[in-house]
């Protein structure tokens, strides 16, 4: 049997393994480990699955997981999330859809504390989307502006998911997530044009607050502004040192895990429970990336010994004779595709032994290819008729906001999207001017 002919059956079987129902880490592992025994035998089978193992458990930068993903749900469960909202409600709300706004920041602000999108949906649908519905805004645009919100999370530093990219592309993290922070915002700031254009059209889309709602002392009003912009203060606590070299990656994700937690001492709101919540779900998402990362890294490594990657490389510019970025393009509609059933780090642990060596050797720059990836999956996120963010928004949202609300809702921020996705695919420079400006390439 051809070697390519046995790394199309790999990935066939993990293909067939995860639309059965398994977990992710499980069926990429399982096929990783499998294929390696019968092609090198039981030593060589169990060399690749242990050395690939010990090559992340002495990768230092993953330890900025735990501490990140510690930081958002101590911010998360504490309610410091909620002052947020409070803020973004008295100050925005004067404004034609001034909350649906302020939610796009209350996002940012999430995705800034915690780097999932889960994260940010949870809080949005939970705290934001009630109030808006209740203030009577129209419940497909709100519904929209909560997803396209949260999709924020995976891009805008310290995005998990990049951290999760660095380790397989072995790319720097620090760059990757300079690069995310332009695009991000440039991102979020397309969606708030959207709002404020769409609103000021139609403004029963997002009706203005009465003035007995906003009626409060300036006192009050600037006691709430501070209380809000209190995980800006953290973020920047936390990621000025690192930018400036004084710290490195892991010693400024201690200081962002320090400063959540006392900012909710000081506050009075750390309790027994806030604090096994934040441990435990801390615990199982590091667990579930660090085991994710082990599978991907043993699959790749297989791939690289059966040598797949030069196999289709040679048949995309050689057999059909497609440009570079004719292949590149089919790439990310290839990952809108599988974001139509997996998770973002489902699709990328699964591509990437193939597509991160291909993206270098068609000469693209892999920092930017991993804001392209970032970007894509949101988008494949949103995307229907299976895509996550869709139902995670149905199980979360109320009664009255329907399935086909959902799917409706998206359209235009999709659209939105994919013109910030082509915008980066035009002018790299958009993710690549910050990280080239800090780290002085």
């Amino acid at each position: 049997m051809s070697y390519e002919l046995i790394a199309l059956l790999m990935f066939s079987s993990m293909m067939l393994l995860l639309f059965s129902g398994q977990r992710v880490f499980g069926a990429i592992g399982f096929v990783a480990v499998i294929a390696a025994l019968l092609l090198w035998g039981e030593r060589g089978g169990f060399d690749i699955a242990f050395s690939q193992t010990i090559k992340v458990m002495r990768w230092y930068p993953l330890l900025t997981v735990p501490m990140f993903v510690f930081m958002g749900y101590i911010m998360s469960e504490s309610g410091i999330a909620n002052d947020l909202y409070r803020m973004f409600h008295v100050w925005m709300g004067g404004i034609s859809g001034g909350l649906a706004i302020g939610t796009i920041g209350l996002m940012v602000l999430i995705s800034a504390m915690n780097g999932l999108s889960v994260a940010g949906m949870a809080i949005g649908a939970t705290i934001a989307l009630p109030e808006l519905l209740r203030r009577g805004y129209d419940k497909r645009m709100v519904t929209g502006v909560v997803q396209a919100g949260s999709s924020l999370g995976i891009l805008v530093p310290p995005s998990v998911v990049l951290v999760l990219y660095a380790m397989i592309a072995r790319q720097p993290v620090g760059q990757l997530w300079l690069a995310g922070v332009v695009p991000g915002l440039m991102m979020a700031a397309m969606f708030v044009i959207y709002i404020a254009v769409r609103c000021k059209i139609n403004p029963k889309l997002g009706p203005v607050l009465s003035p007995e709602e906003r009626d409060m002392p300036r006192s009050e009003k600037y006691r709430l502004l501070l209380a809000g912009l209190l995980p800006l203060f953290i973020f920047f606590a936390m990621m000025v040192p690192f930018v400036k070299g004084w710290t490195s990656l892991v010693e400024s994700s201690a200081i962002g895990a320090c400063a959540a937690f006392l900012a909710a001492v000081f506050k009075g709101r750390m309790n027994r429970r806030v604090f096994d919540t934040s441990l435990k779900n801390t615990l199982g998402i590091t667990c579930m990336f660090m085991w994710i990362i082990v599978a991907a890294l043993t699959f790749g490594a297989v791939f690289d010994g059966l040598g797949a990657v030069k196999a289709i490389e040679s048949l995309f510019t050689e057999t059909l004779g497609l440009s570079p970025w004719m292949i590149l393009i089919l790439m990310q509609l290839s990952f809108i595709l599988m974001g139509t059933f997996l998770d973002d780090t489902a699709m990328l642990v699964i591509v990437a032994p193939l597509y991160i060596p291909l993206v270098g050797a068609l000469g693209f720059d892999l920092i930017w290819y991993g804001v392209l990836y970032t970007i894509t999956t949101q988008v494949a996120y949103m995307t229907p008729p299976f895509g996550y963010n869709l139902f995670l928004m149905r199980a979360m949202s109320p009664p009255e906001i329907a399935l086909g609300d959902i799917y409706r809702s998206i359209v235009p921020f999709v659209l939105v999207m994919v013109l910030a996705l082509t915008l980066v695919m035009v002018f790299p420079q958009i993710a690549l001017w910050l990280p080239e400006t800090v780290y002085g390439k």
